[in-house]
């Protein structure tokens, strides 16, 4: 597995900078459409990859006045994923690109969920253009496999006249 630091392959070149998530989806085996109690079925996201090797990505569920519901089992995180806490999951460390495996594997350095910090997750990873697509096998709360796909579109630059606030 190589570094995102030093010389980056051409996956970890494209998936360095800012994302904002577009579409995630979980799937169980039989292909039924799952919907996260935690999360939603829309929520908001940003995801953002530096060329040091560092990453940060939170989520919300797109309508946090909504009470969002407890997972069943609140110590417990889904296989090779974190977990939300009232409706929010964010976490950050670092990652590392395989080039060959076109995987991305990150390490929770922080994590709003405690049970989640050290956790080391992998994704498989598909750059094209400005649209970046994340597959990763987990469970859902029950303990049911399910496959879970992210996908993100670049952040627009913002423009300079624009206010940051």
């Amino acid at each position: 597995m190589s570094t995102v630091t030093g010389s980056p392959g051409a996956y970890a070149q494209a998936l360095q900078g800012c994302w904002e998530l577009t579409r995630r989806e979980d799937h169980s085996e039989s292909g039924e459409l799952k919907e996260d109690p935690g999360l939603g079925p829309d929520p908001v996201g940003l995801l953002i990859y530096h060329a040091s090797g560092h990453f940060s990505a939170q989520f919300m569920r797109r309508d946090r006045s909504r009470e969002a519901s407890p997972a069943p089992d609140p110590g417990r995180s889904g296989h090779n994923n974190t977990r939300s806490v009232g409706g929010y999951d964010a976490y950050f460390g670092r990652y590392t690109v395989d080039e060959a495996a076109h995987t991305v594997t990150q390490i929770l350095e922080g994590a709003l969920a405690p049970d989640n910090v050290g956790v080391v997750v992998t994704r498989k990873m598909e750059v094209d253009g400005d649209v970046l697509t994340l597959r990763l096998p987990t469970t859902d709360a029950s303990g049911a496999s399910i496959v879970r796909t992210l996908q993100w579109r670049r952040c627009p630059p913002q423009d300079p006249g624009q206010s940051a606030t």
